[in-house]
């Protein structure tokens, strides 16, 4: 699934956002990448038990993993759920 980012400080992007399966350490793992792109800079961001996300590089600001992480919350849930 595709998501836009809305960049504060550079050009607006298309992310791949992929469930991973193969992380046990937490309740959801998405990994995140710039779409469209030869070789695309990978993202990832998870969301414990509880529903928080952690991210920990430095690619992306706070306001931007809120927006990925929003989509993923209110968009992905759903078709994982199911």
């Amino acid at each position: 699934m595709n998501a836009w980012l809305k960049r504060k400080n550079g050009p607006d992007e298309i992310m791949c956002i992929v469930h991973d399966t193969e992380s046990p350490d937490a309740a959801l793992v998405c990994q995140i990448y710039t779409a469209f792109e030869i070789k695309p800079d990978r993202l990832g961001i998870l969301f414990d038990a509880q529903g928080y996300w952690i991210y920990d590089g430095v690619q992306i600001t706070i306001a931007e993993q809120e927006q990925l992480a929003r989509f993923v919350q209110h968009h992905m849930e759903v078709l994982w759920n199911s």
